[in-house]
């Protein structure tokens, strides 16, 4: 195999490699078309290693009553930041149980 030859397949593979990565980012995006809704709740646990959280949420009007679920985040990162006992916020979507930019709340905030 001569340079030539092996520039077009390195150009080749990183072409297949950004499409693979630009396919999975859409995967994980969030659900277009679907009514979203502010999630608030507090942490019960933390499984890093199944990438879920354990939160009793508070009753989303109009989606979901209150109750302790085990969810995915959008963004299993954020897991790293998060204990039992924290109170947070995040973003759902109409039938979707998925956990959308997550981030840390005002325990005193409603």
């Amino acid at each position: 195999m001569n340079i030539r030859n092996l520039s077009r397949l390195m150009a080749s593979c990183c072409a297949w490699l950004t499409l693979l990565a630009l396919f999975a980012a859409l995967l994980n995006a969030q659900p277009s078309g679907k009514k979203s809704y502010v999630f608030k709740g507090t942490v019960e646990s933390v499984d890093a290693n199944a990438k879920k959280l354990q939160v009793k949420n508070e009753r989303i009007e109009g989606w979901m009553e209150a109750m302790s679920m085990k969810y995915e985040l959008e963004n299993p990162d954020v897991l790293k930041q998060l204990k039992p006992g924290d109170h947070i916020e995040a973003i759902v979507y109409d039938g979707d149980y998925k956990l959308y930019k997550v981030h840390k709340a005002d325990p005193q905030k409603k």
